[in-house]
């Protein structure tokens, strides 16, 4: 699934060239994804500008010149791709499947492209999804703090209410390891297990430990706190800057690779030496609450 970094990185290269935007046109080929599209979607969208585009956990947001928000959850295998306005909505889709459905894809692939907004000449953005596990909201922008999908998610990890202090507040008394803990979007909001596990090793912290380890008895945040604070901010930075991570779904908008996967630490990389410099452990790969997560066992603690 997508995680922040591959987020961010669609809504940095969407919003140069759909801010201003007209939705001339909704394309909606199906009637829901993972869920239903909202009623009367494609009316409720054409004729809208696009003022711009943020970001919300794992949620693209698509700010619209009547109030609307289209809120656009990539699911698992979910891609958006602006694709240019010349040689006709036809062509210009078709290229789309064969660039975001891989090498040796065909006109095919076009059966997954569920969503085409005509962008009138500034192209066609076409929303791709062979599992259909995204979806689409479209809200009254002043309902998104009390809509069941974002009242209850955490702090950004990148924004300035991420703090030792915070860190510390969330974990006194929480009876769940440091891995568990940071999955919590109710905590933090946007991170995922690639991202957790890169975190952890940075901060050489194991994801075995108990959160408590967070706070001092006083409640005052723990050392390892601070170190961990720091650690979830350099592994996003460094992942949005390579493009996110492409383990199998995503892309970026102009449909090339993320690449973060080639400098990832730990994750995925059980037997592997550790590639911390002076450290002789290596990579070992346990089970948590289902999930897979990949340690030193030497150099986390």
């Amino acid at each position: 699934m997508p995680e922040l970094p591959e987020v961010e990185t669609v809504r940095r290269g969407l919003e140069g060239p759909l801010t201003g935007a007209r939705i001339a046109h909704v394309d909606q080929r199906r009637p829901d994804l993972r869920f239903p599209f909202p009623e009367d979607f494609a009316a409720r969208l054409a004729g809208r500008r696009i003022r711009g585009l943020g970001r919300r956990a794992k949620y693209l947001l698509v700010h619209l010149s009547d109030g609307q928000v289209l809120a656009i959850h990539l699911g698992m295998s979910g891609r958006l791709l602006l694709a240019p306005a010349r040689g006709g909505a036809g062509r210009a889709v078709g290229r789309f499947a064969r660039r975001v459905g891989g090498g040796g894809a065909t006109q095919g692939d076009a059966r997954h492209v569920h969503v085409v907004f005509d962008l009138g000449d500034r192209g066609r953005l076409a929303y791709w999804d062979a599992r259909r596990f995204g979806y689409m909201l479209l809200l009254p922008g002043g309902a998104m703090a009390t809509h069941p999908r974002f009242a209850h998610l955490g702090v950004e990890p990148l924004g300035p209410d991420l703090t030792p202090a915070y860190l510390a507040r969330s974990a006194a008394g929480r009876r769940v390891d440091l891995k568990t803990l940071l999955m919590d979007q109710r905590i933090i909001a946007g991170l995922g297990n690639i991202y957790v596990s890169e975190a952890l090793h940075r901060a050489r912290l194991s994801p075995l430990r108990p959160a408590a380890c967070l706070a001092r008895r006083d409640g005052r945040p723990a050392a390892c706190a601070g170190a961990l604070v720091r650690a979830i901010r350099a592994v996003l930075e460094d992942a949005i800057a390579a493009g996110g991570a492409t383990l199998r779904d995503h892309r970026r908008a102009d449909g090339t690779l993320g690449y973060f996967q080639h400098a990832f630490a730990v994750y995925g990389r059980a037997g592997d030496p550790c590639p911390r410099a002076r450290c002789r452990g290596h990579i070992q790969r346990v089970r948590q609450g289902g999930r897979a997560t990949f340690y030193c066992v030497s150099c986390q603690r």
